[in-house]
């Protein structure tokens, strides 16, 4: 007797991630209630299951939906502000100054709900994000319909989001007690950076993860003077502090870990800790180019972010996934230092596994959410395929994304949002750009 479900999708082909270094062609996958059921060869599909919708995507590769493991969504409205600059003067002297100006929680609604929208059409179905009025962030990613890890942001000095460290953490509890358990929402720890954060607040932070066990979201070794600093304020490097704080544990996730010596990349691996490398964000500041391949070799898990808006001007993680392996190979002047499977399950399962989520997203296994994208190949450009993941890390990009689900509910369908009106969110752009135009 056939088995009634949602949904069936039938690309030409399908990559699961998980295993490593599979692709099947002319399989399908089965979708009931938001959950993937079969993995199977579409006949076999076809012959036990009777789907509600089935979706044939013939030109089509169907991956895990992408998952950026660090962004700061909101600033999608600062996109082009401030560029080719060095990090911290572009923070000081434009990115702070605006901030304090603009930010509010319809400016944070705003940004994020034109990030996800952005994301989402570029096949990014989860993303990590660290910003202001989570709260606002949250009502964004409602509408949305994409998931989302909210941070709940500590800095000392004041915003417009809070006045100290204290506020930022007691606003930050209080977001997590109320948004608890709602769907497509969790949470990360997420002290800025430990320029920015005081060993007190690192102590609280510290306790709080403890109790909650939440991933820990922070900014670590992004660049040269951040170290300088740290060596001359408290006599040892970034990491090192963070490390006799206690902060340095499988919970870790090391946003851009640019400058590290080999000690401290064995150190990451020995205690489980995640690093979000963002190679664009990198590359845009002049911050330096990660030590990826070590990282990689030394069993680190790296999952790949696209940074903010600001800092990168796109949301493409087809862009991360590509420039990520060829800096390795450059780097190291070995082709074979990160294949593209490598740098497919970066941009998946191992941010999924940094957020905790490994066991809800990242790969097409069976119990897994179907959070999935769909490229199509059908562009000149993808023409001819003889390796669909080779196409997908060093061909495609954003822009061939032509279907995307979450919890099995469709978002893009043939290019277009089917929830969000792309040309209301492009006017409501150009509306901040005008109101901020001005300070910029």
């Amino acid at each position: 007797m056939k088995q009634f479900i949602d949904l069936l999708i039938c690309p030409r082909w399908l990559v699961p991630v998980v295993p490593t270094g599979v692709v099947f062609e002319r399989y399908a996958l089965a979708v009931d209630q938001g959950r993937i059921v079969a993995v199977l060869p579409e006949r076999e599909a076809r012959e036990r299951f009777i789907a509600r919708e089935t979706e044939v995507l013939e030109a089509h590769a169907l991956l895990p939906g992408l998952v950026n493991l660090h962004c700061h969504a909101a600033m999608s409205l600062l996109r082009g502000i401030a560029d080719d600059l060095p990090l911290m003067s572009w923070l000081s002297e434009h990115i702070w100054p605006a901030e304090a100006k603009h930010v509010s929680p319809r400016f944070v609604h705003d940004g994020t709900l034109i990030a996800c929208a952005e994301m989402l059409r570029g096949g990014v179905t989860c993303f990590n994000d660290m910003y202001f009025f989570p709260e606002a962030a949250a009502e964004a990613v409602n509408i949305s319909g994409i998931r989302a890890a909210l941070g709940l942001t500590v800095l000392e000095f004041p915003g417009a989001y809070a006045k100290d460290a204290d506020e930022y953490l007691a606003k930050g509890m209080a977001v997590r007690k109320a948004l608890h358990g709602k769907p497509q929402l969790s949470f990360c720890l997420a002290p800025h950076a430990p320029y920015s954060v005081s060993d007190r607040s690192f102590e609280r932070v510290r306790a709080l993860e403890e109790e909650w066990h939440l991933p820990l979201h922070i900014h670590v070794h992004e660049t040269r003077d951040e170290i300088a600093q740290s060596l001359k304020e408290h006599g040892m490097r970034p990491l090192e502090r963070l490390r006799r704080l206690g902060l340095v544990g499988p919970e870790l996730i090391a946003v851009h870990a640019v400058h590290l010596e080999p000690q401290e990349i064995t150190q990451l691996a020995a205690c489980g800790a995640s690093v979000a490398h963002c190679p664009t964000s990198n590359l845009k500041h002049g911050s330096g180019i990660a030590p990826l391949s070590a990282l990689l070799e030394a069993g680190v898990n790296v999952g790949l972010g696209t940074d903010g808006a600001a800092s990168n001007s796109r949301f493409d993680l087809f862009e991360e996934m590509r420039l990520a392996a060829l800096l390795a190979k450059g780097s190291t002047e070995r082709a074979s230092s990160v294949d593209a499977h490598r740098a497919l399950a970066m941009a998946t399962v191992h941010g999924a596994q940094a957020l905790g989520l490994g066991d809800e997203i990242g790969s097409l296994e069976v119990g897994k959410a179907a959070d999935l994208c769909a490229v199509d190949f059908g562009a000149l450009r993808l023409s001819p395929c003889y390796d669909p993941v080779s196409h997908l890390v060093y061909a495609a990009s954003g822009d061939d994304v032509s279907h995307v689900w979450v919890d099995g509910k469709a978002r893009v369908k043939n290019r277009a949002s089917v929830d969000l009106d792309m040309e209301a969110l492009k006017a409501l752009a150009e509306e901040w750009r005008e109101e901020i135009r001005p300070c910029a």
